[in-house]
């Protein structure tokens, strides 16, 4: 694979909140809207579990459909979307680094043609999304 056909990054931000927290708002699929400014809709097309796809329509844009291919309760969840012979895959990962710390990272896994341009497009607003989960999951926190 040449250098325009591989892409990674990845950002990641800290809280006080649990892990626990953090995934009951990934669970929450419908109410990615209201943390989330780059999803419009999205409609989860059965349980949240590896081989479940879903449709996410971003505002503007046409609607892209994805599966969740890795789902792993309180640690990680990641999604792949495939547009033509581009492959995306985003891994959303929550990290306990102490008993009152967590890290959340979003990893973007881009490959196939056009990937170096596509990449930096989908993950240009993944620190402002981060700080916008942490701000809703603090709110939630008990």
């Amino acid at each position: 694979m040449d250098a325009q056909s591989a892409w990674q990054t990845q950002f990641s931000i800290e809280t006080t909140v649990s892990p626990e927290t953090i995934w009951a708002l990934f669970r929450d699929v419908t109410g990615w809207t209201r943390w989330n400014a780059g999803i419009e809709s999205i409609v989860l097309e059965g349980p949240f579990a590896a081989g479940t796809g879903f449709v996410m329509k971003p505002p503007g844009e046409e609607a892209l459909r994805s599966v969740l291919t890795e789902v792993r309760e309180n640690e990680c969840f990641v999604d792949e979307t495939r547009v033509g012979d581009l492959v995306i895959a985003v891994a959303h990962r929550i990290e306990r680094l102490d008993p009152s710390h967590t890290r959340i990272t979003y990893a973007v896994d881009a490959r196939g043609e056009g990937a170096a341009e596509v990449g930096p497009m989908i993950s240009a607003d993944f620190p402002d999304v981060l700080a916008a989960l942490v701000a809703a999951a603090e709110g939630r926190r008990s």
